[in-house]
């Protein structure tokens, strides 16, 4: 039986109990890597290796997602009925497993592949595979090049993420359009998830060494 220290908290719309969020979140993770491996061969007209630019973005990405989280320029908005939605289960796995520390860096392991790969890969490759390809054209979405996209569609490549990391609005408007303008700039969506992987890899690092789990 998993050892926690806050039995009773929830962490997902008052439905998921603090000490089931390490089985959760592996779930997860498994059933996407599932689905990933399933449809990966559709993927595979995307193959052309990633530029060194896509790691000085992430790089620069990370710096401002987490000074901008930082700020919590979402204070200054009128929109608390959708920020409030975007707190984090800010789950500290050395504090809940503090007398059985492998199990710690079991989930640790689990969380940053989760983080770094499955994350990375499953949005990109949503956002920049297939929403904003359908947006600019959704009789010819699949047609379409990585990297042709006008106004409407680059919006709603930004908007949907920042829905999703409602708690980071600001943070996710900066950081998804800079994505965005790699995708329109190299036309490889593998630069978009190389980007993203080192902006995951880099901010789990930052979690853990500073421990501020309030971030994922």
């Amino acid at each position: 039986m998993l050892e926690v220290t806050k039995p009773t908290e929830v962490t997902l719309f008052g439905l998921i109990r603090y000490d089931h969020y390490p089985i959760v979140y592996t779930v997860k993770i498994l059933l996407t890597t599932l689905t990933l491996a399933f449809v990966w061969p559709a993927y595979r007209v995307f193959s052309r290796r990633p530029r060194p630019l896509a790691v000085v973005v992430g790089v620069v990405g990370v710096v401002l997602w987490i000074g901008l989280a930082k700020l919590e320029l979402e204070q200054m908005l009128p929109l608390d009925w959708l920020t409030r939605q975007g707190d984090r289960a800010a789950y500290d796995p050395f504090t809940v497993f503090a007398n059985r520390p492998m199990l710690a860096y079991a989930f640790l392991v689990v969380r940053f592949f989760g983080l770094v790969v499955v994350i990375a890969v499953a949005e990109e490759m949503f956002l920049r595979g297939f929403l904003i390809r359908y947006v600019e054209d959704p009789d010819r979405w699949d047609k379409l090049p990585i990297g042709r996209a006008g106004w409407t569609a680059l919006i709603a490549g930004t908007a949907f993420p920042m829905l999703t990391h409602p708690g980071e609005l600001i943070a996710a408007l900066v950081w998804f359009s800079m994505i965005s303008w790699l995708m329109l700039r190299t036309r490889n969506i593998w630069d978009c998830i190389t980007a993203h992987m080192v902006t995951n890899l880099l901010l789990g690092v930052y979690v853990v060494c500073f421990g501020k789990w309030q971030l994922w």
